[in-house]
């Protein structure tokens, strides 16, 4: 995501640590329905902290929109943190399984060659059909899912992105700071 006009759409990737406890999830989504945004996916787990989730929602929208939210998403009692992640500074991966059918020995090799050359996993085998997993980028997951269509595709399932700043930083970062912030307050 990068700092554009105001009124460009984009999709934007938010991160935010929750306490984890009944409602959560939906309060936050019920959050974005309530501004009028569309959420294009959501992902939610647990941390490596006991008690606390992380949610990652992608949204299609102004930068001024996102800023909104973000706002809005601090007024909500269990949510920690939240961060918008910048495209070029974080790694984005979405895990998609998708069923075709193979009943014929040509069109299986077939498949099993672009899934080898996607990287992907061929993660279920019946006489008719294979179960294949591509775990990737949008990129590289559009792209696949564009060679499988030539196929007869039975069904698409797909987690939601997964987003994480690269290096150094993490999401806690801004945590510090918002603690160092209401410290010198007191």
């Amino acid at each position: 995501m990068m700092r554009t006009n105001d009124t460009e759409q984009q999709l934007f990737h938010f991160s935010m640590l929750v306490d984890d406890v009944p409602g959560v999830l939906s309060q936050v989504s019920r959050l974005f329905s309530q501004k009028g945004y569309n959420i294009q996916s959501i992902v939610s787990g647990r941390t490596q902290e006991p008690g606390v989730t992380r949610i990652t929602i992608t949204m299609l929208g102004t930068q001024r929109e996102a800023d909104q939210v973000t706002a809005q998403c601090y007024k909500i009692f269990p949510v920690r943190t939240v961060k918008i992640l910048d495209e070029g500074t974080s790694v984005e991966r979405e895990l998609v399984l998708v069923k075709v059918c193979a009943s014929d020995q040509g069109t299986r090799n077939e498949i099993i060659q672009l899934s080898s050359i996607f990287r992907a996993d061929i993660v279920d085998v019946s006489r008719e059909t294979l179960t294949v997993a591509i775990l990737g980028n949008d990129g590289k997951v559009s792209a696949f899912l564009d060679l499988m269509m030539g196929f007869q595709v039975m069904e698409v399932v797909r987690t939601g992105t997964l987003a994480i700043e690269r290096g150094k930083h993490t999401i806690y970062d801004r945590n510090k700071l918002q603690s160092e912030y209401e410290m010198a307050k007191i």
